[in-house]
């Protein structure tokens, strides 16, 4: 979370190029990025990460059947969803926020279900590159995994690439909409470089 909000606020810099008005316009969209980074992106994306992690623990504790974990989607989801940056960002009245609200359902499924295989290891592990490899037995496994939460990702950005109006910020949409796709891009090698070393020590 800490190297994406950094990796954030750097391509925010190199994306601000806005002419004459860069005396005006840069110290606003670099504020008004700060001040999210610091208060609505850190403290919603903690709460998902605990509301994700409590209800992998309840299902690993209760048996994890199909009936239970769509059960707990559908009693946590509206939590989940409530932290997400897609909601706090989004215009609820905006056309494609059904969309975004969809997207981000398939999304916390999908990682649902990668953390029950994961809380489910019995196995002692030293580190995380372990415990994936117990949880996901080859690469495939895993690359297909981390490929279905990439798609998600970007089909949220599509959503706001196509529409950049959704968002609910005062000013700079182009620009942070071009930083989102940068991120991904290079977010993405970083996921599929690091899983090829996880399975490459194997």
């Amino acid at each position: 979370m800490e190297n994406s909000l950094a990796l954030g606020r750097k391509l925010i810099d190199t994306e601000l190029d806005t002419g004459l008005l860069n005396l005006i316009i840069n110290p606003i969209v670099k504020n008004f990025y700060d001040y999210w980074a610091k208060n609505e992106a850190k403290s919603g994306t903690l709460k998902q990460i605990n509301i994700t992690l409590d209800t992998g623990k309840q299902l690993i504790l209760n048996s994890n059947t199909e009936h239970s974990f769509n059960k707990a989607i559908e009693e946590n989801f509206p939590k989940y969803f409530k932290n997400d940056q897609t909601s706090r960002m989004g215009n609820s009245r905006h056309k494609n926020f059904a969309k975004f609200k969809q997207n981000a359902k398939k999304t916390f499924k999908s990682y649902l279900k990668q953390l029950v295989k994961l809380l489910g290891v019995a196995d002692d592990v030293e580190n995380y590159g372990d415990l994936c490899r117990l949880a996901f037995n080859s690469k495939e496994v895993a690359e297909e995994n981390l490929m279905r939460q990439l798609e998600f990702t970007e089909k949220g950005i599509k959503i706001v690439e196509e529409d950049p109006s959704i968002l609910k910020v005062p000013i700079g949409r182009k620009i942070i909409v071009k930083a989102l796709r940068k991120g991904f891009e290079l977010t993405r090698k970083e996921f599929i470089q690091a899983l090829n070393d996880t399975y490459n020590q194997k």
